[in-house]
């Protein structure tokens, strides 16, 4: 206690209400709540700023439940922080709502101490002005995977230097991404972590390196402070991060835009912990979902009548009830791993392409990405063969050596036309791989217009440009991200592409042909042979409802990922409509992309030359065959 400070705090024992876990109001000061399975336990009130303690208050055991500690506090908390002593030994509170201590990023100075929780009489009156999650049917979704320090650090951002890597710099970026076209922002763990990693954590190294003592984890996948926006995401010295984030997302909302969060667990929590947390985002903060990373009691969450309206992403969910509502998405690397095989051309990869071009289960949804944060960016993925992880300081021993990478003819940074042609085309054939896809895609911040990590595909340390987006980018590789946007609004355009059910393969309403219906170079035969590399794919139309009534266009997309061009036979369209170029990602001059309404009818309509490795997508619609021909490109297209 203060020297010569006559305590103004004491248990109050006429408060009986119950209160969850963590610090509460209460008529007369807070209340506290802390599950410890220790022998005695004590909360332990400190002045803001202070190294001593004010006053040290041991809880009754009379009101002991289970391993909870419980009891009211009379007193004045403007000001107050507090810490648990358990059998001796300080605690943090882990349902704290806000902490002091780290409202600077990366101060390496600061002891490593436990970190002392505001108590908070009352949180500041948020005026939320009636807003809801959006609710967007994961069919609709376009997601976008940010990190909140490293979307605006850059000084390329555009954002005023105070606002760089904060939760307020991510809102200034609102008008870019309703350009772009995505709906959904998913961002890494916003809560209130360690990112210094400290000596005592060095020896965990499963490589027996030492670590170098002034790293940091950027990332945040590590247990934290789950109930708490992270203070160094806020402007104004870290004050007000409660504010700041409910301002996201009230921002967002209002901007048309979901946001969704990760949170990270390691196992070692109570499942009632986690289900709290969970709730608590969704009910204080009005995030629309959670992106469970780590170890959590999946069954527990999914089942959780308070979620039923709120995405739920895991990497599965297996045995998970989700009910009525279709809220669990299925979120791992699969369709990652696989569609990069057959992208690159590799052999026996025409079967798992297939099923993932269609997956997208009616119970369970699937969100489909071709780059995550832990692993080779969509550039570095056409740029590198192997990992240059150096920087990390683990004589690149870390990260995965399973990248399904192919650096087009020359590792890295090049000069070779050739070979940066071949990877731009690649790029192009990535992103439409991913939008043509029947799952909702995850779009990894940065990947629309080239951004790299220089090999790195574990920069979970690197709090630099290796990590920061660099928006300068945005400019130099305007040819990507104009392919990017075309490519999600041309899937959110046309419905045959992001069905609410899976594809049946089957003509189940009667309309002539199946859904969806694979073909080889010869319409009708489908060739899954091993050493096959092409792929033809038939929407039906008049299975794609437009929202205003009546049905999307015939569509065929042609895959050739082999080097060689192959010559695709088409299949016959029905009476009155002519098969039209829409896409093509051999067309650098044309960006990959026919303008809309101006798709040239091609001349021939009963086969079709795709280039080596490039995807070429035809449209069915109405048109009439001309005499006349325009030369160009294998002739393949007529004037309109």
């Amino acid at each position: 206690m203060e020297a010569g400070m006559k305590s103004r705090f004491e248990i109050d024992q006429s408060e009986k209400g119950e209160y969850p876990l963590g610090a509460w109001a209460t008529r007369n000061g807070m209340h506290f709540s802390f599950a410890h399975p220790g022998e005695s336990c004590a909360v332990v009130l400190y002045r803001s700023g202070g190294k001593t303690p004010l006053v040290k208050l041991p809880f009754p055991r009379e009101q002991r439940m289970g391993d909870v500690w419980s009891a009211a506090v009379s007193g004045d908390f403007a000001g107050i922080e507090y810490l648990y002593e358990v059998d001796g030994e300080l605690k943090t509170d882990p349902c704290g709502r806000q902490f002091s201590g780290r409202e600077r990023w990366g101060d390496l100075k600061r002891p490593a101490a436990p970190l002392r929780a505001m108590a908070l009489p009352e949180l500041e009156a948020f005026d939320w002005e009636g807003d809801r999650p959006l609710e967007i049917p994961y069919e609709d979704c376009i997601f976008y995977h940010i990190h909140a320090r490293g979307f605006t650090r850059h000084a390329s951002s555009g954002v005023e230097p105070a606002k760089r890597g904060t939760f307020r710099g991510i809102m200034e970026k609102i008008p870019y991404l309703q350009e772009l076209g995505v709906t959904t922002l998913v961002l890494q763990p916003p809560v209130e972590f360690e990112e210094v990693v400290r000596p005592e954590c060095v020896d965990r190294n499963p490589y027996g390196i030492q670590e170098q003592a002034d790293k940091l984890n950027y990332w945040g996948y590590t247990p934290g402070q789950m109930m708490a926006p992270k203070a160094a995401y806020s402007t104004g010295g870290g004050k007000q991060p409660v504010r700041e984030f409910k301002e996201l997302v009230k921002g967002l909302h209002q901007a048309g835009l979901e946001l969704v969060i990760e949170l990270f667990f390691d196992g070692t929590e109570y499942p009632a912990y986690v289900l709290e947390a969970v709730r608590f985002w969704a009910r204080e903060f009005h995030v629309d979902g959670i992106r469970l990373v780590g170890y959590a009691p999946l069954k527990l969450l999914g089942a959780d009548p308070y979620l039923r309206r709120r995405k739920l992403l895991a990497a599965g969910w297996d045995g998970a009830d989700g009910g009525n509502e279709r809220h669990l998405a299925e979120c791992g690397e699969g369709f990652m791993l696989e569609m990069r095989g057959f992208l690159k051309g590799d052999e026996g990869k025409l079967d798992s392409a297939a099923f993932c071009i269609r997956h997208n289960p009616a119970d369970t949804a699937v969100v489909n990405y071709m780059a995550d944060v832990n692993g080779f960016t969509l550039m570095d993925m056409v740029s590198y063969n192997g990992k240059h992880n150096e920087a990390n300081g683990e004589g690149n021993q870390d990260g995965t050596d399973y990248n399904q990478s192919w650096n087009c003819g020359a590792e890295g940074a090049t000069r070779k036309k050739k070979v940066l042609a071949l990877r731009k085309k690649q790029l192009r054939n990535a992103l439409l791989m991913l939008f043509l896809s029947q799952g909702a895609p995850m779009l990894l911040s940065g990947d629309e217009f080239g951004q790299t990590k220089k090999g790195n595909n574990n920069s979970y340390c690197q709090d630099n440009e290796i990590s920061w987006l660099n928006w300068g980018l945005l400019k130099h590789n305007g040819d990507i991200y104009a392919f990017a946007k075309s490519a999600i609004a041309f899937r959110r355009r046309h419905p045959v592409f992001h069905m609410r059910r899976e594809p049946a393969l089957m003509d189940y309403k009667s309309c002539g042909m199946p859904d969806v219906s694979y073909h080889g170079v010869k319409a009708w035969y489908p060739d899954f042979n091993a050493s096959r590399r092409q792929l033809g794919v038939l929407y039906c139309g008049e299975y794609g409802e437009l929202p205003g009534g009546g049905h999307d266009n015939y569509f065929y997309v042609a895959y050739n990922m082999h080097w060689t061009p192959q010559e695709f036979a088409l299949p016959s369209l029905p009476g009155g409509l002519m098969w039209h170029l829409a896409a093509d990602t051999d067309d650098a001059e044309q960006n990959g992309f026919m303008p809309e309404g101006r798709e040239p009818l091609l001349a021939d309509q009963r086969s079709l030359t795709v280039q080596p490795r490039s995807i070429t997508v035809v449209m069915g619609k109405p048109g009439e065959v001309k005499k006349e021909k325009r030369a160009g490109k294998n002739m393949r297209t007529e004037k309109q």
